[in-house]
């Protein structure tokens, strides 16, 4: 509960700053154009978001009879969530990571890479997919949709402001050195917080897929193995597409010191706790 509260007051916080861009250019106009343009391309990729990522990553679908085990992982865990049976798909990459995609628990996949399924145990496999399970069932796309839909338009119209700067309600031009600021900073601001959000979710579809799975230590285990093979694992295809690194249940992307600043997940060590946490209450 608490961090369906934390999201909600981090997406209030997201379309608050856009009130204030608009606010502070004067636009009026333009802020409701920007918000038009990025609501459209966003509500593209809403509808079609896991073609559109699964294609990136070359998945393959699988079924019962390519990825016996697999599958049939997938469809207990989903049995247990009360959830319909996702598409389940394989990704030919060597690092170990995982994601779930659709919009909703009815256009729902989950996908899994090769190498997690060669270097985890049936075990820690289990514990993963109830994790992205968890996702689909949190409705976690939604969400990730909406922030997206406001940090593109907020985007949109920083870049407005840079190009053609703003008017104060005199209908003056604006300080083009505070245009600049705004148009430099309002996109960062915007995924400052879009990062916050997906940390948040992170928490809540651990505790979530713990629950579902009912060992929470299974989970734990597996992200300590994904943390340590990540790290020196390259995953090309997430590098060729970083703006889906969020969708991952570890983060794919090489790189550490202050881009750990700016990661999209919460400190493995520090979820690896709360889990085992969890573990000492199922006691």
């Amino acid at each position: 509960m608490f961090n369906w509260l934390k999201t909600t007051v981090l997406m209030a916080a997201i379309v608050a700053l856009f009130g204030v861009i608009g606010s502070s250019l004067g636009g009026v106009d333009g802020m409701i154009l920007a918000l038009v343009f990025g609501g459209a391309i966003n509500l593209v990729t809403y509808w079609f978001s896991d073609q559109m990522v699964l294609r990136m990553y070359d998945a393959r679908e699988v079924d019962a009879t390519s990825a016996p085990q697999f599958y049939a992982t997938v469809r207990e865990l989903a049995q247990r969530a009360g959830l319909p049976m996702p598409r389940v798909y394989l990704i030919d990459e060597t690092q170990p990571n995982a994601f779930a995609t659709g919009r909703n628990p009815q256009h729902a996949a989950v996908a899994a890479t090769t190498g997690i399924l060669n270097m985890l145990t049936a075990r820690e496999i289990r514990g993963v997919m109830a994790h992205e399970l968890a996702h689909v069932q949190h409705r976690d796309i939604l969400i990730s949709t909406i922030s997206a839909t406001v940090a593109g338009a907020i985007s949109s119209l920083a870049r407005f402001a840079m190009f053609f700067g703003g008017r104060d309600s005199a209908g003056r031009r604006a300080n083009p050195l505070a245009s600049l600021a705004v148009a430099l900073l309002a996109p960062l601001a915007a995924a400052l917080i879009q990062m916050a959000i997906s940390r948040a979710r992170e928490f809540e579809a651990d505790r979530g897929g713990a629950e579902i799975s009912g060992d929470p230590n299974a989970l734990a285990d597996a992200l300590t193995k994904i943390d340590h093979y990540a790290r020196r694992i390259p995953m090309i295809s997430a590098e060729e597409h970083p703006a889906t690194a969020q969708m991952m249940i570890m983060n794919p992307l090489r790189g550490g010191g202050i881009a750990s600043l700016f990661s999209t997940h919460p400190s493995t060590g520090e979820r690896v706790a709360r889990l085992h946490a969890l573990a000492s209450g199922h006691r």
